[in-house]
């Protein structure tokens, strides 16, 4: 991927991923073209006299640090930056594009004790598993509307199948209050937490389950609430 959006790359991602690594790095304008293909599920390229459409429904995965040096936000080392770099380096990702992303997650450094560590965790086998079973599950409910997983849910079936007893209710209506989230974010938050409920292999969405998606949601609110 060079600095200008390849449309063939973007379309041969299609029930694939698509991974921009160092994601502000690219130029804005870039950046900005991924709107409507991530939100549309199809791009269109046209000409003088004509205009094709091609499928591009995938999974897009970045990458990028807080600010140029890496180290904002850290509580290892200093950050160099100031404040307009930091600001500046930021700001190459628009609110409306991070809406489009399900899951922001911050990676802190590995501390030795954790690389030494004898704990024992959940095994990639183990994992396998459940996402397989989780995979299946989505694939038996949508079977009668031509989709494959709950992040091609519409607001029809998001209403059906994505329902939430009084109790998460209102924790969601606290958070969208609080983090001053969008329709679309809204949306979103339903169908990562109905994809958490399927991994626990749970009927329906969970208080916990919508807790952690909602957790994914509040990543921008820390870099981007300026």
């Amino acid at each position: 991927m060079v600095e200008s959006l390849n449309l063939g790359e973007v379309s041969l991602a299609h029930y694939g991923v698509l991974f921009f690594d160092e994601l502000t790095e690219f130029n804005k304008n870039v950046l900005e073209l991924l709107r409507v293909p991530l939100e549309d599920k199809k791009i269109t390229i046209s000409r003088l006299n004509l205009a094709i459409s091609y499928p591009c429904n995938f999974v897009f995965i970045a990458s990028m640090n807080p600010c140029p040096c890496g180290y904002y936000g850290s509580g290892d080392r200093e950050c160099c930056c100031r404040p307009e770099q930091i600001k500046k380096y930021i700001n190459k990702i628009s609110g409306p594009l991070l809406d489009r992303i399900d899951l922001h997650i911050e990676v802190e450094n590995v501390k030795y004790k954790k690389l030494e560590s004898n704990k024992k965790i959940e095994s990639s086998e183990s994992i396998r598993k459940r996402v397989n079973n989780a995979r299946n599950i989505q694939l038996k409910r949508y079977k009668e509307y031509s989709i494959f997983s709950n992040s091609e849910l519409t607001p029809i079936l998001i209403e059906k199948y994505c329902k939430l007893d009084d109790r998460s209710k209102l924790i969601l209506e606290s958070a969208f209050d609080k983090l001053g989230l969008s329709a679309r974010a809204y949306g979103r938050i339903l169908k990562v937490a109905r994809t958490i409920a399927d991994l626990e292999n749970s009927e329906n969405i969970k208080v916990n389950h919508l807790a952690e998606a909602i957790q994914y949601r509040s990543l921008d609110r820390k870099y981007w609430k300026n």
